[in-house]
């Protein structure tokens, strides 16, 4: 069962980094554990898809972003405290007993699933390219969250490079029509790259904002960002509670205007010296639109997917997802040294328009959900 065997891949990264004794140990073991956490998501998304009809979809979905959101809010206290009491291993192992515990409630309803179909293929030459080029895409992102180490002119020669090797593995390995936007599912696992490239290219800097610039302490700085997540969880909720009340164009427009508005709250923040509430108010309103967007792009990946495409449209999107944010964070960051703060904003700003049209794209038209 590949959502088993992306379950022992996890803990095997978790129990090699919480023992680890040297660095290329540790990295060895975040490794296996980001390899484990993206086969388990695609397994996930694809046995949403087997188990449940359409119409619950969005509810799982839902589901599935606050549980994702609610852990990153009290992560790092946790992990701070289980680190002065105890050591930073225990982070990592002590995750391992709450990965076990939940494998164990999921065991059961897993039983008489994970026998292969009768008419899967074989491993094809088209697959080994397909991980070739999934392996490049890595090494790109490898290398553009390396450029702030190296001169910044030298930099801004390398970024484009990197960029367009980057974009040209990534082809193959995303729907067919993502790159000309083309309305639906290509559409929008192009919107869950420019999304993500809006928020994490703008979370990156606004706690250094609001510390640098209005003084604000850093535990102060981190609330601002937790309001964002808070946002994030409770829109999320919103949208599993609506479900098919709710049309889903009409929620991937509202989400990515949301996301927008709060990238561009931040710019104007920094160019008009605006008050660090209003600050915290345009990173709730952009919290609110990536918990709007989050579990509705995944609805209409699945919806617009055959039974055989799942995975793969689900693993472009988690793809979309990463290399989205890395690209952005590598300009955001190349832009930070020549014009701190306005220039990341500016950015940010300029994609979520791109964010909103991408939606707009998305939603139109969009396929049928059947009802059980």
């Amino acid at each position: 069962m590949p959502l088993l065997v992306a379950t022992s891949l996890f803990v095997a990264g978790l129990l090699v980094a919480g023992t680890a004794t040297t660095m290329p140990a540790f990295a060895a073991g975040r490794f296996l554990q980001g390899v484990g956490a993206g086969g388990e998501t695609v397994a996930l998304y694809v046995l949403v898809a087997q188990v449940y009809p359409p119409a619950l979809h969005i509810k799982l979905f839902g589901a599935f972003a606050s549980a994702w959101v609610v852990p990153s809010m009290i992560g790092p206290f946790a992990a701070g405290l289980v680190t002065d009491v105890w050591s930073w291993h225990w982070v990592f192992l002590g995750v391992v007993l709450l990965v076990a515990a939940a494998t164990a409630l999921m065991v059961p309803a897993l039983r008489g699933r994970d026998r292969p179909p009768a008419d899967r293929l074989p491993v094809s030459p088209g697959d080994i390219r397909r991980i070739a080029q999934a392996a490049v895409v890595a090494a790109t992102v490898v290398a553009l969250s390396s450029l702030d180490g190296i001169d910044r002119h030298v930099a801004w020669l390398v970024a484009p490079a990197v960029l367009a090797v980057m974009a040209l593995a990534l082809r193959r390995l995303v729907p067919s029509g993502t790159y000309r936007l083309r309305p639906g599912l290509p559409a929008a696992v192009a919107l869950c790259a420019t999304a993500g490239g809006v928020f994490f290219g703008t979370e990156v800097y606004l706690p250094l904002l609001l510390h640098d610039r209005y003084g604000l302490p850093t535990w102060l700085s981190g609330i601002t960002l937790t309001s964002g997540a808070v946002a994030w969880a409770l829109a999320s909720a919103v949208q599993a509670r609506l479900g098919e009340r709710a049309a889903a164009a009409t929620a991937l427009r509202v989400g990515a205007l949301l996301l927008a508005s709060g990238a561009s709250v931040e710019l104007a923040t920094v160019l008009w010296r605006l008050h660090p509430a209003v600050a915290a108010l345009g990173w709730f309103a952009a919290g609110a639109g990536m918990g709007t967007l989050y579990p509705r792009i995944s609805e209409l990946v699945l919806a617009g997917s055959a039974p055989d495409e799942a995975g793969f449209n689900t693993a472009a999107k988690s793809i979309a997802d990463a290399v989205g944010g890395s690209a952005s964070l590598a300009v955001a960051g190349l832009l930070f040294a020549i014009a701190p703060f306005a220039g990341p904003f500016t950015f940010a700003t300029a994609l979520g328009v791109v964010t909103v049209t991408v939606a707009f794209r998305a939603s139109v038209p969009l396929p049928k959900v059947m009802t059980a």
